[in-house]
């Protein structure tokens, strides 16, 4: 979930611990992953040839750089609009795998890069993926206690402070 380059304090047992971001969006994984992606396609924008820097790799970066931005917009939001805002970074990830397939099929980035992209697109759709569940099953878990008559006062507009251990696996 944290960006491996960060340092991580450890506690007086030895364990490490993690500080929060005042941005919770930069503690998520996935928004890392993200990144790493844009990051990879930056360096890959050389092998395109001038023409096309202008439309399809204009797109495909457009594409990345959206994946991240949908993360981010949505963690600011409620659990659903959340979930909404993951949807639309799904759909920038199928933008993505069509302009890699675009570039692969007009000889514009190798086999090799084409899978590069791929395994990224394939790993932040199970991770956005993963995420929609979670913040799915919280809400459901919610409205079932909620309607039993267990309030138990986490409300979907109001960012908890377990905000960011929910999900730790992500």
């Amino acid at each position: 979930m944290f960006n491996n380059n960060e340092e991580k304090p450890a506690n007086e047992n030895g364990i490490e611990e993690r500080i929060p971001s005042f941005f919770r969006f930069e503690d998520l994984r996935v928004y890392h992953k993200s990144l790493d992606y844009i990051n990879w396609l930056q360096d890959i924008n050389t092998l395109f040839p001038e023409n096309e820097k202008s439309q399809l790799v204009t797109r495909f970066n457009d594409a990345a750089r959206n994946i991240g931005f949908y993360i981010a917009e949505g963690s600011a939001g409620n659990r659903n609009q959340f979930i909404h805002s993951l949807r639309m970074a799904q759909s920038s990830i199928r933008e993505c795998v069509t302009f890699t397939n675009i570039s692969y099929r007009t000889n514009y980035i190798s086999e090799s890069y084409k899978e590069i992209s791929r395994n990224y697109l394939m790993e932040l759709t199970k991770m956005t993926g993963a995420l929609i569940n979670s913040l799915q099953r919280i809400i459901e878990n919610n409205n079932y206690r909620n309607n039993n008559g267990n309030y138990n006062g986490d409300n979907q507009n109001s960012h908890s402070k377990r905000y960011v251990n929910e999900y730790n696996n992500v």
